[in-house]
């Protein structure tokens, strides 16, 4: 393995001369300094998020949480485990609303059950990578590979060579992406930069939900990458009454991932291929192998292949006309137009509309205005 940047062993760098940063205004205050820094932070959200490249619709990610130990640690609170799990299911439901191609019940029930886990001993990265490359490798070469580690000890006690399994890794294209609870640790730092993952250490638990939520969007996809078209199939919600004579009951699928005691109903989604019966979606059907999904469903990840412009920055004495949506701040010194309709925004509706709606409402109006 290649030495690490020489950077990347001085952590401290990114601390040297803090203070330069901090001015005072006439007043001696900072307030303008810290607004401005929590300006540029949102503002660097949304350039970093925008960009014309190819991303891997279909995802595969494994997502392994250290239950060592140092989990019990409380600089979360109550500990690091029940935080973790708490920001993991937030997680878990906004990666499935940005990319609802399975469903996240089963995650959050298993999120659920793991509070009760009893943290002892030391974490093995290479147990965890091994056993996530026994699925992903079997995977097809148009999906990404992906595992995402939650590691809070700083050692890792492994039975082989960790340094053979990044290799092993990096020849099948898994992206691993590590988040420290507690330090930068080198073997991490190698993992991730030899796969093409990232590595960051937590600040605090604000920190940790936001370097979560940067696993939300898919990663690019490589040019060597395949291109495969999906089968999918789009099932209506059908409703019967009682009283239809032609009304055939049946049994929902679903409850083979539930506990409960299967029941006869006369509706729900019917899988076009082979006519199994579901209650929700989307779902890959249990007889037939279908992904069900439905429209919306699919329109929802249709954003990630044509994201939307980023808006240009123009300072707020450049405003003309009145084509302007916050009117409630009085204050704002920089505005953003939308490059196609020209509209006005503030930079927290410009955060709120890429990283949310995914389109401009002025050109969506203007589209739908007779």
């Amino acid at each position: 393995m290649d030495e690490e940047p020489e950077r990347a062993k001085r952590w401290e760098g990114g601390y040297e001369r803090t203070w330069e940063v901090l001015k005072e205004d006439e007043s001696g205050s900072l307030k303008a300094t810290v607004e401005d820094i929590l300006y540029q932070s949102k503002r660097k959200r949304v350039i970093e998020s925008h960009g014309q490249v190819r991303l891997g619709m279909m995802r595969h990610l494994y997502v392994v949480i250290d239950c060592s130990r140092s989990m019990e640690d409380q600089d979360l609170k109550p500990n690091r485990l029940t935080s973790a799990l708490k920001l993991m299911e937030a997680f878990v439901d906004e990666y499935f609303d940005q990319n609802p191609i399975r469903n996240p019940k089963k995650h959050i029930a298993a999120l659920k059950k793991a509070v009760d886990t009893v943290c002892v001993g030391e974490p093995s990265l290479y147990n965890s990578l091994n056993l996530a490359i026994q699925t992903l490798k079997h995977m097809p070469g148009h999906t990404s590979r992906e595992i995402l580690i939650i590691l809070s000890s700083l050692t890792t006690c492994d039975p082989g060579n960790i340094y053979e399994l990044i290799k092993t890794l990096k020849s099948l294209k898994v992206r691993v992406s590590v988040i420290g609870l507690s330090a930068e640790v080198r073997v991490c730092t190698v993992l991730t930069r030899e796969t093409g993952g990232s590595y960051h250490v937590i600040l605090d638990e604000s920190h940790f939900k936001e370097l979560l939520m940067l696993h939300v969007r898919p990663p690019p996809a490589s040019s060597s990458s395949e291109c495969s078209l999906i089968r999918m199939g789009f099932p209506q919600h059908t409703i019967t009454s009682v009283t239809d004579q032609d009304a055939k009951p049946s049994f929902s699928m679903s409850h083979l991932d539930s506990s409960g005691d299967p029941g006869l109903s006369l509706g729900g989604y019917f899988c076009p291929q082979c006519h199994a019966t579901y209650t929700e979606l989307p779902v890959e059907c249990k007889v037939c192998g279908l992904t069900l999904v439905s429209a919306p469903h699919l329109a929802r990840s249709f954003h990630h292949l044509f994201p939307l412009q980023a808006f240009i920055e123009s300072p707020v004495e450049k405003l003309q006309g009145d084509r302007y949506l916050c009117h409630s701040h009085s204050d704002i010194q920089r505005t953003f137009n939308c490059p196609s309709c020209h509209s006005v925004f503030c930079v927290e509706c410009d955060l709120f509309i890429h990283e949310s709606l995914h389109c401009c409402p002025c050109c969506i109006h203007s589209q739908t205005a007779p």
